[in-house]
């Protein structure tokens, strides 16, 4: 038999790790599996652009994995059992069962409601494909009924910023309106924030700052300090949640629902499991938690593929940075943000700002998607055999 890994969730992280491991270890030894719910890859950080009404790239999955080895497996997770080491999994023909010698969490996280009245019956999201879709076919049929509408942003992180500001730009009829719980920007440098500020002016959107929203209804919103917003459409961008799957397979997580991994991304109470992006509470280099990005997929994807390659083959497990170097901004189509973050975490004084900006967003984006889209590329191909036989426990793998 051969070494089993199941991969969850073809992400950011779940795909750079899939295609990783295939490049490096022998396929006479291994067996890698991907689960994922859609056939395509979901290009995340542009899913404001498609609520905007632009084409934007969705590869399919089976190309993105052809050649590599890697089995494609269209299901949805709806369960792990670590100490049985199964995944359970339904898709069009019911459920079924994977069992697993080293499995891989990387499902990522969708759009949290934070418990407000009105959210999940009234409100939009850009989470995911098919919601993102949703409000650019909701935001149609406002454009042609040709009066206009109010759309209003809750949430002024940088995915509230992204959408409000593309929205704005891509579809003018509208009034959009960015709704912040303190002030705009709050995070970025002064010069960042009266950028900011500035973009927001040109594109016509209105700041509501230092309130919060109590309840969303179907044509308007209720903020705490009593201002009440009209609303055709509602787009939450409030934070973002993991899926309780973690919490309840037992895995130990965080009150949140993360799971808490060590240096190398594997769980700290499952030695079997390994959790990279969104899902995972990983700590960086500078002691602070990393946060949910892509910056955060990435590097802690190429960290449970060398855990896992190095613990298979007996070689020592490498390590790679797990550092927060900024936040890339995009306030349209032809404008943006590039904000360094120092070791804390906090804003450096220095920002860049404008059509460069943007198109360095833009290069940045693209990097990603073709990184995933050729998840093998640049991966040295050793294929290297098991120092042990295939379903021997992983614990005893670990180089000295």
């Amino acid at each position: 038999m051969k070494h089993r890994i199941v991969v969850l969730g073809a992400g950011y992280a779940g795909a750079f790790t899939a295609g990783n491991l295939a490049r490096r270890l022998s396929p006479e030894d291994t067996e890698i599996t991907m689960v994922n719910a859609e056939p395509v890859f979901v290009e995340r950080l542009r899913l404001h652009q498609v609520a905007a009404g632009q084409e934007i790239e969705a590869p399919k999955l089976t190309d993105v994995f052809a050649g590599t080895g890697v089995r494609l497996r269209l299901a949805r997770v709806t369960a792990v059992a670590p100490d049985r080491q199964v995944v359970t999994v339904a898709d069009a023909d019911g459920r079924g069962e994977l069992g697993y010698d080293t499995l891989v969490y990387a499902l990522g996280s969708h759009v949290a409601d934070q418990g407000v009245p009105g959210v999940a019956e009234h409100a939009f999201d850009v989470a995911g494909r098919a919601s993102a879709l949703r409000l650019g076919e909701h935001l149609d049929s406002l454009d042609k009924r040709g009066e206009g509408g109010n759309v209003v942003v809750v949430g002024d992180g940088l995915t509230g910023i992204e959408t409000a500001t593309e929205l704005a730009e891509s579809r003018p009829g509208l009034s959009v309106a960015l709704v912040a719980r303190g002030e705009l920007g709050a995070r970025l440098s002064a010069g960042a924030r009266d950028h900011l500020r500035r973009a927001c002016g040109r594109l016509g959107i209105t700041v509501v700052e230092h309130t919060s929203v109590e309840a969303v209804e179907v044509t308007r919103v209720l903020c705490a300090d009593g201002t009440v917003l009209p609303s055709d459409a509602t787009v939450w961008t409030a934070g973002f949640a993991v899926h309780p799957i973690a919490a309840a397979s037992g895995l130990e997580v965080t009150e949140t629902g993360r799971i808490v991994v060590d240096r190398t991304m594997r769980s700290v109470s499952h030695p079997s499991v390994y959790a990279a992006g969104d899902s995972a509470y990983a700590v960086g280099d500078n002691g602070r938690p990393l946060p949910m990005s892509c910056a955060s997929a990435g590097s802690t994807g190429r960290q449970a593929a060398e855990a896992i390659v190095g613990r298979l083959t007996g070689r020592k497990v490498a390590t790679v940075k797990q550092v927060y170097l900024g936040n890339h901004i995009s306030l349209g189509r032809r404008d943006g943000i590039l904000q360094m973050v120092d070791a804390e975490a906090r804003a450096k004084p220095k920002y860049m700002g404008g059509r460069k900006a943007a198109r360095i967003k833009a290069g940045i984006l693209k990097i990603a998607l073709w990184g995933v889209s050729h998840p093998t590329f640049g991966v040295p191909k050793r294929q290297l055999p098991l120092t042990a036989a295939p379903n021997a426990p992983v614990e005893g793998r670990v180089a000295a």
